[in-house]
């Protein structure tokens, strides 16, 4: 069974067509200008291929799992193809599984859950807080965070003493992101997961910001799992991926109590317990997957899945580090603009940067960008306050909101600006971006920004 699906676009050297790529803005010193949306970090704009399947299949929708009738049967077939596909994305192994989510902070949240009894788990300060937080809700894991290494080596170099240090010598995991969502930069995760595996201990991937920009191969990098989100993969809805090694997720409890992670329920009729319920949960995926599932989500993902794979990664990660060096060079050309890096400017990296601007507060700079220039970036600490902190060098207590006072020249900024960018961004929108930076420093923003409700608006004209 199955309905109607788009083609993918195989013009490797424009961009992907995506929603929202014509939608206009005002701006506040009057007019509009076609919005560059520069914020593909947080959420990329869907696919259009990926829209068109999800309306193409939307007049089908039915119940997963639950029904006898025809757009039932269809729908559950979707489901469990878009696993597949998503399983064929990732490279996953034969006796993996894959687990639908509604986010990475969900399939991380998930794992943590499924840890056996004392394990310890490592973690870099570095991370981003959905795979720094969620091992510390479990009372009988112990956590160590590791500090910020400044190279891929150190990186390695300092998990290997921590991991050989541990006692007792129990079960242990290893969380690394694949690539930063401040700075863009990979991390050697295939050098980290033989280091973790030497020493007896497993690792998952935080791929959400790797998955869109770069294959993720499971086998290849030999990692215990992987998450993403869908949002972060030009795919809309709220879903996401834990996909790796089913034994942990088949010996923990399920996730969520429910209908679908069941396979049989009896009361106790007689002993101990009587009157209540016994129940047999399901060894596969939908151990996890308690409560209709969201198909469409699902059906989503494995839709971008596919556009990216037929797309080809080659052309898409050629294209994507073209428009890297010209916004890392466009930056370099403005003494004011200082980026933000943890391995240096020779690291590779994905479409994300981050970068302070002297004597801008951050927030302040963003909002102008908006607000003049019709571009929307992001600014703040990126749910990464540590690394952000570590990076520059502030004060980890300093609130960094849109009411700080603004930084005089050589002083530190509380947050800082981020851009990010792939596979949809035209050239004109990086164009625009640098062009605007320039104007900025140079001649300074044509409107007043204040904090209001938590954001920065514009207040008032300069002039």
């Amino acid at each position: 069974m199955s309905v109607p699906t788009a083609a993918a676009d195989r013009s490797v050297c424009a961009p992907l067509p995506v929603l929202g790529r014509d939608v206009t803005v005002p701006l506040v010193t009057g007019g509009e200008a076609v919005y560059a949306a520069l914020d593909y970090a947080a959420s990329a704009p869907a696919l259009q291929r990926v829209w068109d399947d999800v309306a193409a299949y939307a007049p089908y929708y039915g119940s997963v799992h639950r029904g006898a009738g025809y757009l039932s049967q269809l729908s559950t077939d979707l489901f469990e193809n878009a696993r597949r596909t998503v399983a064929d994305f990732l490279g996953c192994r034969p006796d993996d599984q894959v687990v639908f989510t509604r986010s990475t902070t969900d399939s991380l949240n998930l794992l943590a859950a499924a840890l056996p009894r004392d394990t310890r788990a490592f973690v870099f300060e570095t991370e981003h807080h959905a795979s720094l937080l969620p091992w510390e809700r479990r009372a009988d894991v112990a956590v160590t965070y590791l500090n910020a290494p400044r190279t891929p080596q150190q990186a390695v170099d300092t998990l290997e003493r921590a991991l050989a240090a541990r006692e007792p010598y129990g079960p242990a995991l290893v969380c690394v992101t694949g690539a930063s969502n401040v700075t863009g930069e990979l991390w050697p995760v295939r050098e980290l997961a033989a280091a973790a595996h030497a020493h007896g201990a497993r690792i998952v991937v935080d791929a959400a910001q790797l998955a869109p920009h770069h294959p993720v191969d499971l086998t290849g990098l030999d990692a215990d799992w992987v998450a993403f989100s869908g949002h972060k993969l030009y795919a809309p809805f709220g879903a996401g991926v834990l996909a790796g090694r089913a034994d942990w997720l088949q010996a923990a409890e399920p996730y969520l109590a429910g209908g679908g992670a069941s396979r049989k329920v009896s009361r106790r009729v007689s002993g101990e317990g009587a009157g209540g319920v016994d129940v047999e949960w399901h060894t596969t995926a939908a151990r996890h997957e308690a409560g209709s599932p969201n198909v469409i989500g699902a059906y989503a993902i494995a839709s971008a899945c596919q556009a990216l794979t037929e797309a080809g990664f080659d052309g898409l990660v050629a294209r994507e580090q073209e428009l890297i060096d010209r916004v890392r060079t466009g930056l370099a050309e403005v003494p004011e603009v200082r980026l933000l890096s943890l391995f240096g400017d020779d690291a590779p990296r994905v479409g994300v940067l981050s970068f302070v601007v002297d004597g801008w507060n951050s927030s302040h700079f963003a909002a102008a960008l908006s607000a003049e220039y019709g571009i929307g970036v992001r600014d703040g600490l990126f749910c990464a306050h540590p690394l952000v902190r570590t990076l520059l060098g502030s004060d980890p207590q300093d609130p960094g909101e849109c009411g700080a006072p603004e930084a005089a020249p050589g002083e530190r900024s509380l947050n800082a600006i981020r851009v990010s960018f792939g596979a949809g961004t035209p050239d004109e929108h990086v164009d625009r971006f640098l062009r605007a930076v320039r104007e900025l420093v140079t001649d300074g923003a044509r409107w007043e920004y204040r904090a209001e409700d938590g954001r920065c608006v514009a207040a008032r004209s300069a002039g």
